[in-house]
């Protein structure tokens, strides 16, 4: 670059501050299409273009300069008689400034926004939570995690923060940091000693802002052992026979968030071995597994899980995964694979196990193809399970006496929470599922096949020993593994 012959217009030179330009030896040469053009020197940091991001709010190119010849144009372009080489292997300066339209706003070096961002993030996997709500308002600027599914408030920084760590988080994830109007969907990866952690990165548009919610992805944290999911003994004894089947179809229903994914991620590795096929079909991928085939789904480009589902049935499968069945097209092909030859996992949302069966029907699957391909439904709720350390004895209140049908269980004894420094004072620690298996038997099939409804299939399930959702739950409560105030929050009766 032949910078004797380059004119810098003033406006884009004021761009980047003479002591930044000098601590950080660059220098802005132009805008071009909304892309800020910066010489900087050869073989500087990956993050330097990242920074610089960050400090313009525009996107930057950056353009590699011989250090001699770089220096030479900071002494002329910002008129100065000598500037000091960069130290090698130097940081540079930490930026603590954003300049957008309406003002410069300053921060100190300690609490800068990457300091912010990076002790948000660090906080939230220490602590456990799966997300992370970075929640700009009028008069407010609080940042939330989800803690064994509860959001609590953890910071309220100065509202002025807001724009700069939004930005801050749009960079790190690779996002559009220049769009504001439209939602927009990253990934960030952390690394930590020798695991790696992925976070799902979803901004919104707001009255005052973009919100951003940040999806923890801790493989750490993955339980993929059936029995430690929080089934009971039997349940999980038919559950195991059932996976174990050639074909047919396993349904798992439930509300999002309730861990139907990772019941069928434990499933899958359960009967996980070198001879069997087996291939997802997920929206998104959560986590990776060890010798299992995953497909993501991509709408824009025609993978829907009906056509994905029909590219596996080409790939010689044993057992297939679909992440949700939404429509009927899918509905059909997955039907269809399970009533040849293919062993397949599924999900659907709806509140109990029987439901399930009416939901496909409504969906239009002939009452004849649920009957023949069902072989198990499974609804589930995540509990919060109480701490161990501090959990303390209660005598339940008349109201969730009434709500829980208790006046023949004078004599069980009850725990509620309390708090303590393990638990971070909030009484509970990590989840709990309370399940709802219900086998097709050749009774059962015989019914749905002539179309009975919801409510006369519970009725038969139970009579055949199916435990409801709520009694599931309320076992856990009696064994002091949750409170009552779970199994009422998470269940009905």
């Amino acid at each position: 670059m032949d910078f004797n012959s380059l004119n810098i217009e003033p406006a884009v030179l004021g761009l980047i501050p003479q002591e930044t330009a000098i601590e950080l030896s660059v220098i802005p040469l132009s805008i071009e299409e909304g892309v800020v053009n910066v010489a900087v020197l050869e073989h500087s940091e990956a993050s330097l273009v990242g920074d610089l991001e960050f400090f313009l709010g525009k996107k930057v190119k950056a353009v590699p300069v011989p250090q001699q010849e770089l220096l030479d144009a900071l002494q002329r372009f910002y008129g100065l008689s000598r500037v000091e080489p960069r130290r090698a292997g130097s940081a540079g300066v930490e930026f603590v400034s954003l300049k957008d339209e309406e003002r410069k706003i300053e921060f100190a070096a300690d609490s800068s926004i990457v300091t912010l961002a990076n002790r948000i993030i660090t906080d939230a996997i220490e602590i456990g939570a799966s997300d992370i709500h970075v929640e700009p308002h009028e008069h407010l600027f609080r940042i939330r995690y989800r803690i064994d599914g509860v959001l609590h408030e953890v910071q309220r920084p100065p509202l002025e923060k807001s724009r700069p760590l939004v930005s801050r988080l749009k960079i790190m994830a690779d996002l559009d940091i220049a769009e504001k109007r439209r939602p927009q969907d990253g990934r960030i990866r952390v690394r930590e000693g020798d695991r790696t952690i992925d976070i799902r990165v979803s901004t919104l548009p707001t009255d005052f802002g973009e919100k951003v919610v940040l999806r923890i992805l801790d493989k750490s944290q993955l339980r993929l052992d059936l029995a430690k999911l929080g089934f009971g003994e039997e349940d999980l004894k038919r559950f195991q026979r059932t996976v174990r089947l050639p074909y047919g179809m396993i349904l798992v229903t439930g509300p999002t968030g309730s861990g139907k994914t990772t019941t069928l991620y434990a499933a899958l590795n359960h009967i996980n071995r070198p001879e069997i096929n087996i291939t997802t079909i997920e929206d998104p991928i959560e986590y990776n597994l060890v010798g299992i085939n995953q497909t993501h789904v991509r709408p824009e480009i025609g993978v829907t899980f009906a056509a994905a589902l029909r590219s596996i049935l080409r790939q010689d499968p044993n057992v297939i995964m679909v992440g949700e069945m939404r429509d009927m097209e899918t509905a059909e092909i997955a039907i269809r694979a399970a009533l040849t030859g293919h062993l397949v996992f599924t999900t659907l949302h709806t509140n109990d196990a029987p439901s399930a069966i009416t939901r496909l029907i409504d969906m239009g699957v002939e009452p004849f193809l649920v009957a023949s391909s069902v072989k198990m439904i499974i609804a589930q709720r995540l509990l919060r399970r109480l701490c161990q350390k501090c959990k303390v004895q209660t005598e339940p209140t008349a109201e969730q006496r009434e709500e829980l049908a208790l006046k023949g269980k004078l004599d069980v004894r009850f725990f509620a929470n309390k708090g303590c420094s393990a638990c971070h004072n909030y009484g509970f620690q990590g989840r709990t599922a309370a399940f709802e298996v219900l086998p097709i038997s050749n009774g059962l099939s015989e019914l749905i096949a002539r179309g009975v409804n919801a409510s006369e299939l519970r009725h038969k399930a139970q009579e055949a020993g199916m435990l409801p959702l709520r009694q599931a739950a309320l076992r856990k409560a009696e064994r002091g593994e949750t409170s009552l105030d779970e199994v009422i929050r998470e269940t009905a009766a």
